[in-house]
């Protein structure tokens, strides 16, 4: 096979697959306020690109029922397809497939033939966040079927990286040969525990054909992934990193972000460019769950359950490009200044995009957000 390129985030896109909501245990029993922020952030997606949108099977005409409520005319947009296929949650960016890019052979005579594949799907083992050691619920078995199954819908090839346990959340690519990890992830006990460092960052490099990793050492704190990445930086270009912040000492993730910033600091990108690092506030007041939260949720048995007043994992960080413009989460109530300075900030940065606050709140109380329940499909 020929080697692969794992595109940027800002680069162009096919599409973007999404998983409608419906686990009680994560959107409640009540599920609308996650099904409208879903719908918000599928009109959004689809003014640029298209969605591929998974529903359970037999419920594709509740579903368009649902969108058509919470978004008039949705259905009505080609750009918009859905397809029917078992799921244990909607957390599309970690159960769902990795996409890369076919390149060119250097050396044709030692390359299998693709044919006419130009696009791959990556199956990393999913193990619901780390498995029985502290996976966040016990049967994932749909969600480990996800990532195949899909690509077969989309017609891509398949490189197969069982049994090796990654979530697409965990790792973000810069497009250029350099990938952003959290230690605290990668290295947990539940994921790849006979692995060394060294191990995983050579598996990495030789599967997504990367040429340098680097290692953030904490995400955000109360990430119940064991801290993602895509929780507390991410790149927005090459060179340029976007970094979760915060400037109150007391608070439990100054630690956090400062060691990542220190690390940052010390180092330099596949191409050999300093980074170049832009402070992302996470809001001023914590998002915690309140006992409306709480009476919503019906959790099943070894299911991980919240609290009345556990502290949420809210970040801008977890935001997520379209192909014209970038969907920010946004939290409301008291964290409305906190929620304009996000979006004042990404826009300075990002000055050629649109920068979209969508009320998300509630996609956060299934543990997530905007770029937990979406993966771009690059395109070739």
């Amino acid at each position: 096979m020929s080697t692969v390129r794992f595109p940027g985030e800002y680069e162009p896109h096919l599409g973007t697959l999404m998983i409608w909501p419906e686990r009680p245990g994560s959107w409640g029993k009540d599920p609308s306020g996650a099904q409208k922020a879903f719908s918000d952030v599928i009109a959004n997606i689809i003014k640029s690109e298209k969605v591929f949108l998974i529903v359970s099977p037999g419920k594709t005409e509740y579903v368009k029922s649902r969108l058509e409520n919470f978004a008039p005319g949705i259905t009505c947009n080609d750009r918009l397809i859905m397809t029917e296929i078992e799921t244990d949650d909607s957390w599309a960016r970690d159960t769902g497939p990795t996409f890369v890019l076919s390149m060119p052979c250097e050396a044709p005579e030692t390359c299998a033939d693709n044919g006419d594949k130009m696009r791959f799907a990556v199956n990393w083992r999913f193990n619901a966040w780390g498995g029985e050691y502290d996976g966040l619920y016990a049967d994932w078995s749909k969600d480990a079927l996800v990532a195949k199954r899909f690509a077969s819908f989309l017609g891509d090839g398949v490189i197969d990286a069982e049994p090796f346990v990654l979530e697409g959340g965990s790792i973000h690519s810069d497009g250029e040969g350099t990938l952003m990890v959290t230690e605290s992830c990668l290295l947990s006990p539940g994921r790849n525990p006979d692995m060394s460092k060294e191990e995983i960052e050579s598996f990495l490099k030789k599967t997504l054909n990367a040429e340098k990793v680097l290692w953030l050492p904490r995400g955000i704190y109360m990430d119940e992934t064991n801290e993602h990445v895509d929780n507390v930086a991410a790149f927005i270009r090459p060179g340029e990193i976007v970094l979760a912040w915060t400037d109150n000492r007391e608070d439990p993730q100054y630690a956090l972000s400062e060691a990542d910033m220190e690390y940052l600091l010390g180092e330099c990108d596949a191409k050999g460019r300093k980074l170049k690092i832009h402070k992302l506030p996470v809001p001023d007041i914590p998002v915690c769950c309140m006992d409306e939260d709480i009476e919503n949720y019906v959790f099943e048995p070894g299911e991980d359950e919240r609290e009345a007043g556990e502290r949420l994992a809210a970040s801008y960080v977890n935001f997520y490009f379209t192909n014209d413009s970038v969907l920010v989460p946004q939290f409301g109530g008291e964290n409305e200044e906190s929620d304009r300075r996000a979006l004042r900030i990404l826009s300075e940065l990002m000055p050629d995009r649109k920068v979209t606050g969508i009320a998300a709140r509630n996609i956060l109380l299934g543990g997530g957000n905007i770029h937990c329940i979406t993966q771009q499909i690059p395109l070739t």
